[in-house]
């Protein structure tokens, strides 16, 4: 009987000590699951997140061999395009450019660098130093992979006709309108400036100064219209202001007193089947200035018209380009015909084989004419 008893009271002991296990094995198992949901909560921003990043530009690497000069390979640039964005409203974007002169020295720069505040669906305020929304080229075509000519057309390179960039702001966008989509840019910046040699104005520098030196701003848009059944792009762009010689003196710029300023330009791109067709034209004109060291008025005019053809699967591209440059220098003035054929090895790397015809309008003065060789890779 005592040895039923103590079996028993043993028995007892054992299921209690077996409970008590499982009940602590449960509280563990719970505590571990609360552990494993806290740590899904916070993966969450990883599944949605509310930062994304994305790294993206260009670069090339070519050889030119013009008539009067040996031929030579170049590095051409690297630019890499950073995008940071906060949740759906701000958006940092900057493009750098590395280049590499001919003494092998390696130049850095800032070609734009915003923060972009999304207003709406149909507008966006852009702040900081952004390329020029007068018309096309300079903000949508000149990167290497994207633009199907291993220059740019003449007339449209830094420092001549067309406006490269501005510190300011901008508000841009777009929006549906009878089955047509309209898209704008306003803008008001620190503005370009005027550098003059010997009493005459040498360029408009527009790379987007960081000093308001005339203490004039200058304001303008582009207003567009994309037609999408006909593949048609169309757009008008002005700009007015104030501008002034700017020169050095010692360490510091001194400016001469501001003068008018007024652009005028427009645009085109035309898609048929493999067939892209895209004209430009621009019109920098300045104002004269008595009190100047350079006090006569001029203007930079220049236009381009493109035509790109796509066969062998759109493979190959034959392109054809003519475009016209008029300065206030006569040595400077260039009319320009180039053809070539480029080779996609993928959507965004291409290659190009182009031949420059260049010609100076004005009696006596000849310009050369180049061979020009790239590869370029977006990505």
């Amino acid at each position: 009987m005592r040895f039923k008893l103590s079996v028993l009271t043993c028995a007892m002991g054992l299921a209690m000590y077996a409970n008590a296990g499982a009940a602590t094995d449960i509280e563990k198992l719970k505590a571990e699951v609360d552990d494993l949901k806290q740590q899904v909560e916070s993966a969450a921003e990883w599944k949605k997140p509310i930062t994304l990043v994305h790294l993206a530009g260009f670069a090339s690497v070519g050889y030119t061999d013009t008539k009067s000069e040996p031929g030579t390979f170049n590095t051409g640039s690297f630019s890499p395009i950073l995008h940071y964005q906060f949740n759906e409203s701000v958006m940092l974007e900057a493009e750098l450019e590395f280049a590499t002169d001919e003494g092998g020295n390696s130049d850095a720069s800032i070609e734009y660098m915003t923060i972009d505040l999304f207003m709406n669906d149909y507008a966006a305020l852009v702040v900081g130093k952004f390329l020029s929304p007068l018309g096309q080229f300079r903000q949508n075509m000149h990167p290497s992979w994207i633009n199907k000519m291993a220059s740019a057309p003449v007339g449209f390179g830094h420092d001549q006709a067309a406006s490269n960039a501005e510190v300011g702001a901008m508000v841009r966008g777009g929006f549906p309108m009878s089955g047509i989509y309209a898209n704008y840019a306003a803008y008001l910046g620190n503005g370009p400036t005027l550098e003059a040699d010997a009493g005459e104005i040498e360029k408009i520098e527009s790379p987007g100064v960081n000093k308001d030196g005339d203490g004039k701003k200058v304001g303008g848009g582009r207003f567009g219209l994309y037609f999408p059944n006909q593949k048609l792009d169309l757009g008008i762009s002005a700009a007015t202001g104030k501008v002034a010689v700017r020169s050095l003196s010692g360490a510091t710029y001194t400016y001469d007193d501001p003068r008018d300023y007024d652009v005028l330009g427009a645009d085109f791109i035309w898609h048929i089947n493999t067939l892209d067709l895209r004209g430009e034209y621009t019109k920098q004109k300045y104002g004269a200035q008595a009190s100047s060291s350079a006090p006569d008025a001029g203007a930079w005019e220049a236009w381009y018209v493109q035509a790109a053809y796509g066969f062998g699967g759109a493979k190959w591209e034959a392109v054809v380009r003519y475009s016209e440059y008029d300065t206030p220098q006569d040595s400077k003035d260039r009319n320009q015909s180039m053809v070539g054929l480029n080779y996609l090895f993928a959507s965004n790397v291409i290659g190009k084989v182009d031949y420059e015809f260049n010609d100076n309008p004005n009696a006596g003065l000849t310009a050369d004419d180049r061979l020009l060789l790239q590869l370029a890779y977006g990505f």
